[in-house]
């Protein structure tokens, strides 16, 4: 990973900088903006750069769809080139790509592993007041987490 963003890459024995040291105390403390503050500087394209930073924008104890994520950074058909650059993140946890669902509301691929992201979305991610609202609504409207009416006993509700 760190050759495909940075080319050749020299690794060295030692320790982060306090700054990211102390982020991440906080962090596994319960801060959950311990990160917010900690500059972030990486390779990729103009458009992976901007998902990242969108990525970094999802407010701790919130989710988006890649849908949402697209539309934030002003490329609402680009789900699929949104969802290659956040499996592309070459920061997880600080820059939060663990925060990204599916449009159902279903946890999606992470590089490390989805029982990682729902321990990650636990008490620290919750989920989308905005998709859960939405999920409410269709409920109601007899509908599926789709938008597609439900079927019982092969009629339509």
């Amino acid at each position: 990973m760190l050759t495909r963003h940075y080319g050749a890459v020299m690794l060295s024995e030692g320790r982060a900088p306090q700054p990211v040291r102390d982020a991440l105390d906080a962090w596994f403390g319960g801060d959950l903006t311990a990160f917010d503050g900690l500059e972030v500087r990486t390779g990729g394209t103009v458009f992976q750069r901007a998902v990242w930073r969108a990525l970094r924008d999802i407010p701790a104890g919130e989710t988006r769809t890649y849908g949402q994520l697209a539309a934030a950074i002003g490329a609402p058909k680009a789900v699929r080139a949104v969802g290659l650059a956040n499996g592309a993140n070459p920061v997880g946890v600080i820059v939060p790509c663990h925060r990204v669902i599916g449009a159902n509301g279903a946890l999606t691929g992470y590089a490390g592993g989805l029982e990682r992201k729902r321990w990650l979305l636990g008490p620290r991610g919750g989920r989308s007041v905005a998709l859960a609202g939405r999920r409410r609504r269709r409920r109601r409207q007899g509908r599926d987490h789709l938008g597609r009416g439900r079927r019982s006993a092969g009629l339509q509700l």
